[in-house]
This record gives structure tokens, C-alpha cells and sequence, in this order.
């Protein structure tokens, strides 16, 4: 029997398909797939179904000190035991096996730990297949051509795993048991994401530095002939030409020179040609740059070309080429796409030109090419709205790679008017070039009218504009991934992912993502006491020694010992101060939750978590001041910077998934219910009939309201309402329940009939039932199958599963995302 193993189950089910030319059926082993023709079975991984960890007597944080991590042994253990006991089971009746994960670094350990489960079993012979593209060409040429694992590509990819292991639990834990943050708070630190972090706050730091200049800028509507243009006053600074007037007198004077005439004169008129070449091909970070300008997260922009890639109608996502492979015809590929309804056209026309060249950037590799389409195209109608327009992305890149250079005519002018002078420039597309099939770059036009030296142009308006120097913007997560790889940190495959952890470990938020008060103390502790945690030159050498080692000048030990010296350099500079970072840190973890002064005693009233798990608002002072105030009971709490004018104490924000909503100032919701008096609106259905129970429309101080019994606590009957919005009691009655219908913002231009409550509740429960994974929001069917092969198939087991190890074996999930699944499941 062969064997086949691919990394992912998606991956097995196409390669299945292709190889088996349609005939392959599916059946499942230990919750596996495993597809079969023949004498053939094929069977996706889940990513590393084998991860490296520390011996069990390491596992007490609390017994173990963080310094003896450095020298612990590093074991391995499987992580997905289903799949690894399902890919043993085959192996013993397997007479030859072939690995087929991606071609990269992870996809390569991903087939050395699938080898030597293999090699736990059998010795049969084991073969690696690579492939760019899951297209039927690339793949039966790749399985016509087996090749050897490559063992040092592999180790590379080990020794990032051993080291981020060893760096990241060894400084996570001296960090967190300083400052006494353990549990699920705990405060992570990692080889690449620390150094990541510093950039994000060194650009923080310089937006908040930033003194602001004022400066004044002049404009003046000239015309001709019915048309006008916009001009601008300019003036000679040492033989360059400034438009900014740093002097406000000056800026006076030369404004009331422009408004004391009423034409100008043209002193100079300059045509030129320039010629526009087209972008060259996509390597990652500029695959991901062009997604993030068409609103998509580099997470999100990368598990979307992934699919694409698995499907067979893209090349593999991960590279750092920008330039095609010789064997590439573009022509042909161009070919491929005639007759398509959404590309044909454009192809043809690419087709017509006298040469087909393509662009090239400034790097080539041998692994893999530029992202570019293969020659299988999908309907639109196959594709959900995200991928349809990633996949247009990249087949439009391709097109403009193999398009001709645009051409513009550029027009200057300048005038004199009042002893002051003005300029203007044209452009004008006169070839589109590449703009005609690649629409994401700018090709928009400036109109000036052709004029000739010493003709007068009306002057109809002049405008004096004060403005300030701005601050440097925060770093976009595409400008940042580019920094990032600029700067040597993380690899193609892992920056995406490295920015992920940071939002997800709370480090930073919104988007352009800015620090959190965690995030600039553990920074700053690191560089008082240990600057090589976030030192970007450290991190950029251990990427370089590990190319190393992929290129066979050096060896995996070789490479992990001289970072456990590192490290044990770094916790020498921390041995005396971990009394000194826990307290930056705790000062730091609390200014994050603080959300203002306490009315009664003056101390800070932080965001608490009870033993139970549920959020609160209380008092800094307690024991002494025993002051708190509800939070509502869905979601997590973010503090934002908006504040209360009424009692200085900023909004809070509940992170709920699709459910996310602003509560707003705490006491103001509190004092909200206090003040309000319950509405009865009818019989309570439990308990009217025996006790006496109303059912009355009730505002809680957590800001929720609800339909609840008068008898509470002892008849705890309840029904939510809406949290905004007038409620009105209509004259109209249920005949089922004997409720009045509620109308909700009956005053505005749609007001929401709400109804009788007990029918709105039942509809409304049975209108959002989550009855499988696919219910919850976000969750299709590719991310249901991706997240069944990693073990969680039913709503049960995604209730009991741990966020970061889903994220770590489901490519395209973050933990965020799983966490916003639970919380869905629990609302």
C-alpha cells in the first residue's frame, strides 16, 4: 500500500482527488478522514500533531524557577493523538510512504515529524513530494519526481521551535510570577514578539514626544476660459521650493499681495512625459500590504489565500520571490483566462501586446514562486465575497506584472501674481498601461488647462490655510509586517501570526494597532533590566543562524545551545530586579483597568473579576472602601478612553463578538436604574396565578433592562429587553400571553415593534439557536472542517477547548476568534 500524508485534510482531499482522477472515497478512522483508491490512502495532518514541551515535573510554575527552563530537557509529544495513532495504523501496511506537506520551513518539520512517526513503526522507504500550487499539473509532476526529506531545512525549522519555546516560557514566567499575573493573565513574552512590541511602542512614544508646528499654506483658484485650477503660493528657500510659510507676518503679507490683484501672469509653462512601470510580482508582504488597502487583517488577508491555495486556484501564499521562475509561460497563463466572464477580456487584450515581459523585484528564491493564479479558475459563485475578491487581487497583480508601463503627460505652470508666485501641476493618463487591468493603484488625474507664456489668468478666489505638523502615524499591520521583515524579525510565514498573539494577549488593540499600558511596561522593564528581550539585532541573528542551518553550515544544537547562552545572560541582568519589575508591572496591569475615582473614599475604581469569573467595578481601597458597581454579565471588559464629564470615570466597552456593545460610563448606568421606577405591563406567567406575580419592565444597574417578576428573588422569572432605546406600552395585547405589545424608539423614522415579550424571546431564541459549529458567526464550512480534523467537531468540545492550542493547529483561526465562538456559546 502507498501512503500519503499532507498537512492539512483539505490539502488530502484535493491531492486525493487529482491523484485518484475523482475516484477516491472517504472514510473515517479515529475521527480521521483517510481517502482511498486503489492500493492508496491519503491523510491530512492538523499542522504539527507533535509539539515540543518540557518534562510534567517543569509544569508547576510556582515550583520550578524560571531559570531552570534554560537548561531543561526539551521533549516531544504527540498533540493530536487521533491522528497520530491513525497515521501509525497505517504505516504498519504500508509499503512505501510519500510526505506531501507545504514546501517551506514548518511544512518541512511538519513531514520530518511525519516521518518519524513512520519510522516508530516500519522502515519502509519515505519519499518527499514538493509542490508550489495544489493544480493537477504541479502535483503529478511532483509525485512523477519524488525527492528526499530534507533533514537541515527541517532542523531549522526545530530550532525555532526549541528556542521560542525556551526564551518565550522561561522570561513568560519570570514576568508573570514578578508580578504575581498567573492563570490566564498571565504576561506573555516571545523571541519575535517582544522585539515587535518595542516597535510598536517606540512609535508610540514618538506620536506622543511629537511638538506640533504652525504653518500656513496659500491657494488660489485661477481660470481660463470658464475653467479653473487650484494653484499654490510658492516661495524660494535657498534654491528649493517651499510651499509651508513658517511665519504667520509672512504668511499675512504674502496672502495680501494675491488678494490685491485679480489675474496672474504665466511665467513658465513645462510639459513632460513620464513613464509609470507597472508593481512587481507578489512576494508576502506585499501580497498582504495590497489586502490590508482593501480592509483585510494580515490574518485574515493570509487563511483566505491559503484556501485559495489548497483549492488549486493560487500559488503557495508563503514567499519571499518577486521573481517568476523561467519555466513560468505567461502567455499561456494568460491563455487561460480567455473566456472568463470576469477576466477574459482584459486577458486578450494582454495577449495583444507585441511583447510579453513580466516585472521583477529585487529578490529570488528557489522554493517557491511569486504568488501568482494558476491556470484553474473558480466561478464566483464557488467563492464566498472575501475570497472572490482576494482571488481578483492576486489574478489583477499577475496582470499588471505582464502589462505595459503607463504613460503621463505632466503639465507645470507658474505665475506671478502681486510680486508672489503661484504653481500648479497636471497630469493627464495618456497611455492606462497596467491601470487598465489593475485598478488598486491610483491612476487618478489633476486637470490644468493647456496656457502660454504671458497669458493672464483670472484670479478667483485666494484661501490662507493654518495648519500644524502632524505626528508620525501609528504602523498599519501591512506597514508593520513590512518593518518587521526590514528588520529581520519573524520569517514570511510567522510575522502575520506574530501580531495576532500581541492582540490577542492584550498587548494592543484597534487598528493601527496602538500599545496598552501592559504592553509599555513590559517594554520598559525590559529595557532597564534585560534590553535584549526586545532587541530586534538579537532576534534578526537567530533568523540568520537558522538559514544557517537550512544551508547545512550549522548544526540545530549548535544553534540552540548559543541561544540558552543568551538567555542565561539575560536572566543574569534580571537576577536582583524582580522585585522592582513586579511593581512597574502591577502599576502598569492596573492603570489598564482603572476607570476613575472612587465618589466615596478618592481611591482608583479598577475592572475586577469575581471568583466566579463574572466582571465588576471596584474600589482600590478595599478592604476599607467596599464601593463597587455592576458590569454587565456578556462579554469582557475594555476601558476606553472616552470619559464621563459627569464623573471622570472612562466608558467600558464589552467585547462580546458580533455581540460587542459600548456600556458607557458605569455610575451613569447605575444612577440610570436607580432612578427609574418598574413599569408592570401585565401577569407574571410562573407565578401570577398562585402568588401574584407582575411581570414589570425593570433597568438593572449592570445597563441591561428586562421583563422580570416583581416577586424576585423568589420568582426569578426574566426576559431581555433591548439596552437602548425608548420603550413604549401599546394598547395592543397578546391573545396567547395577555402582554401588551412593546414598541421600542416609537418617536423615530423606524421604530422596532417589538411585540409581546414572551413572543419576541421565543423567536428570537429560536431565530439564533446554535445547533452546530457553522450557527456561530464566522464559522463556514472550510473553518468547520479545518476545526473538526483538529479535534473539534461539536459544540461541546469547542466549549472545552484551549484558545491558543486551536490557533496553533487551525491555520486561519486565532485565539480570539475561538474565544469569541465560547463566549457566543455561553451568551
Amino acid at each position: 500500500m502507498e501512503l500519503i500524508i499532507t498537512e492539512k485534510d483539505n490539502a488530502a482531499r484535493r491531492i486525493a482527488e487529482i491523484l485518484s482522477e475523482g475516484s477516491a472515497s472517504a472514510e473515517r478512522r479515529n475521527g480521521v478522514n483517510v481517502y482511498r483508491w486503489g492500493n492508496t490512502r491519503v491523510v491530512g495532518l492538523s499542522g504539527h500533531v507533535v509539539g515540543v514541551d518540557f518534562p510534567p515535573e517543569y509544569n508547576d510554575w510556582r515550583d520550578v524557577e524560571p531559570v531552570e527552563l534554560i537548561s531543561a530537557e526539551v521533549t516531544k509529544e504527540p498533540t493530536q493523538e487521533n491522528i497520530v495513532t491513525t497515521l501509525k495504523q497505517l504505516a504498519r501496511r504500508a509499503d512505501e510512504a510519500v510526505i506531501a506537506t507545504d514546501y517551506d520551513r514548518e511544512g518541512e518539520l511538519i513531514g520530518k515529524e511525519a516521518y518519524e512517526l513512520i519510522r516508530e513503526e516500519t522502515d519502509i522507504p519515505v519519499s518527499r513530494v514538493r509542490f508550489s500550487s495544489i493544480t493537477e499539473r504541479e502535483v503529478r509532476n511532483a509525485f512523477s519526481e519524488p525527492e528526499d526529506v530534507d533533514f537541515d531545512l527541517a532542523a531549522a525549522g526545530e530550532a525555532r521551535q526549541i528556542i521560542d519555546l525556551v526564551w518565550g516560557a522561561a522570561l513568560t514566567r519570570f514576568l508573570s510570577l514578578s508580578a504575581r499575573q498567573l492563570g490566564d493573565d498571565f504576561i506573555s513574552v516571545g523571541r519575535v514578539q517582544s522585539p515587535t512590541l518595542k516597535l510598536i511602542v517606540d512609535r508610540e512614544r514618538e506620536i506622543e514626544a511629537f511638538d506640533p508646528e504652525d504653518y500656513w499654506e496659500i491657494f488660489a483658484d485661477l481660470g481660463k476660459n470658464g475653467s479653473s485650477f487650484e494653484a499654490q503660493y510658492f516661495y524660494d528657500d535657498d534654491g528649493s521650493e517651499a510651499e509651508r510659510v513658517w511665519n504667520e507676518a509672512d504668511a499675512d503679507a504674502a496672502y495680501a499681495d494675491l488678494t490685491s490683484v485679480d489675474a496672474a501672469t504665466v511665467t513658465s509653462v513645462r510639459r513632460r512625459t513620464r513613464t509609470d512601470s507597472p508593481p512587481t510580482p507578489f512576494n508576502t508582504t506585499a501580497f498582504i500590504s495590497a489586502a490590508s488597502s482593501l480592509g483585510y487583517s494580515a490574518q485574515r488577508a493570509m487563511s483566505i489565500a491559503e484556501e485559495l491555495y489548497t483549492a488549486g486556484y493560487m500559488t503557495y501564499p508563503r514567499t519571499d520571490n518577486t521573481v517568476y521562475p523561467e519555466d513560468l509561460e505567461e502567455d499561456a497563463l494568460l491563455d487561460e483566462f480567455v473566456g472568463s466572464p470576469d477576466f477574459g477580456e482584459d486577458a486578450e487584450s494582454l495577449l495583444e501586446q507585441d511583447d510579453i515581459v513580466a516585472t521583477e523585484g529585487d529578490e529570488e528564491t528557489t522554493d517557491h514562486p511569486p504568488i501568482h493564479p494558476t491556470g484553474e479558475i473558480p466561478s464566483k459563485a464557488k467563492l464566498s465575497e472575501d475570497e472572490w475578491e482576494i482571488y481578483e487581487l492576486v489574478v489583477r497583480r499577475f496582470f499588471a506584472t505582464v502589462a505595459e508601463a503607463a504613460t503621463w503627460e505632466r503639465l507645470r505652470v507658474v505665475s506671478e501674481a502681486g510680486g508672489r508666485s503661484l504653481k500648479a501641476n497636471g497630469k493627464r493618463l495618456v497611455e492606462p498601461g497596467y491601470h487598465a487591468v489593475y485598478p488598486y493603484s491610483s491612476a487618478s488625474e489633476n486637470h490644468v488647462p493647456d496656457v502660454e507664456e504671458g497669458e493672464e489668468l483670472a484670479i478667483s478666489e485666494v484661501r490662507l490655510e493654518a495648519k500644524q505638523t502632524q505626528p508620525p502615524r501609528r504602523y498599519g499591520q501591512s506597514r508593520l509586517i513590512e518593518t518587521m521583515e526590514d528588520r529581520g524579525l519573524g520569517t514570511k510565514a510567522t510575522r502575520h501570526n506574530t501580531l495576532e498573539k500581541l492582540y490577542d494577549r492584550g498587548y494592543i488593540e484597534g487598528d493601527p494597532p496602538r500599545p496598552t499600558a501592559l504592553a509599555n511596561a513590559v517594554v520598559e522593564a525590559a529595557e532597564e533590566f534585560a534590553d535584549r528581550v526586545v532587541s530586534d539585532e538579537m532576534t534578526a541573528q537567530l533568523e540568520a543562524d537558522m538559514t544557517r542551518i537550512a544551508n547545512g553550515e550549522a548544526t540545530l544544537e549548535e544553534v540552540a545551545d548559543e541561544s540558552r547562552e543568551m538567555l542565561q545572560q539575560v536572566f543574569e541582568e534580571l537576577r536582583d530586579s524582580s522585585e522592582e519589575i513586579g511593581d512597574h508591572l502591577q502599576e502598569s496591569l492596573k492603570a489598564d483597568k482603572t476607570l476613575g475615582p472612587c465618589p466615596d473614599c478618592g481611591e482608583s475604581m479598577l475592572v475586577r473579576r469575581s471568583r466566579q469569573g463574572s466582571y465588576f467595578v471596584g474600589c482600590d481601597g478595599f478592604p476599607e472602601c467596599r464601593n463597587t458597581l455592576p458590569l454587565p454579565s456578556t462579554g469582557e471588559p475594555l476601558v476606553l478612553d472616552e470619559k464621563c464629564e459627569d464623573h471622570d470615570m472612562h466608558h467600558v466597552k464589552m467585547l462580546a463578538g458580533r455581540d460587542t456593545f459600548v456600556h458607557g460610563c458605569p455610575r451613569c448606568e447605575a444612577e440610570k436604574a436607580d432612578e427609574s421606577d418598574d413599569e408592570v405591563i401585565g401577569p407574571c406567567p410562573e407565578c401570577g396565578e398562585d402568588e401574584g406575580g407582575e411581570l414589570a419592565i425593570k433597568h438593572l444597574r449592570s445597563g441591561s433592562r428586562l421583563v422580570g417578576c416583581t416577586r424576585y428573588p423568589d420568582c426569578d422569572y426574566s426576559l431581555p429587553l433591548p439596552r437602548n432605546g425608548d420603550i413604549e406600552v401599546t394598547d395592543e395585547f397578546c391573545e396567547e400571553h395577555g402582554l401588551p405589545e412593546l414598541v421600542v424608539d416609537p418617536d423615530s423614522d423606524d421604530p422596532w415593534e417589538l411585540g409581546c415579550p414572551i413572543c419576541n424571546f421565543a423567536e428570537y431564541q429560536a431565530r439564533n439557536a446554535v445547533q452546530d459549529l457553522e450557527d456561530l458567526s464566522g464559522i463556514g464550512s472550510a473553518t468547520a472542517e479545518k476545526l473538526e480534523a483538529a479535534g473539534v467537531d461539536s459544540l461541546d468540545s469547542l466549549r472545552d477547548a484551549d484558545p491558543d492550542t486551536v490557533a496553533s493547529e487551525v491555520q486561519g483561526v486565532s485565539a480570539g476568534q475561538v474565544r469569541d465562538w465560547q463566549s457566543e456559546l455561553q451568551a
